[in-house]
């Protein structure tokens, strides 16, 4: 999944300045804030929900099960790959 840099802020930024957060959110329809170098929130405006919506939240949410899974069972990965 690619990510805009215009879309994404750092925990510290969107605490710090949170109407600018919001702002780009409008500007976007989404905004992934960081914390410590991984995309740990989203920040949608309601407004612009809808299908496309729906088609990113799976696909942040399959990306999130996908590197779940493979920091659980890196060990096994790194095993089938030799």
């Amino acid at each position: 999944m690619i990510i805009s840099t215009k879309r994404i802020v750092s925990v510290t930024d969107a605490n710090q300045n949170f109407t600018k957060v919001t702002q780009a959110a409008h500007q976007y329809g989404d905004v992934v804030i960081f914390k410590r170098n991984r995309p740990t929130y989203v920040l949608f405006d309601i407004a612009k929900m809808g299908d496309e919506f729906i088609r990113e939240y799976e696909k942040l949410k399959t990306l999130y099960i996908s590197e779940q899974i493979m920091e659980e069972y890196d060990t096994a990965y790194k095993e089938l790959a030799k």
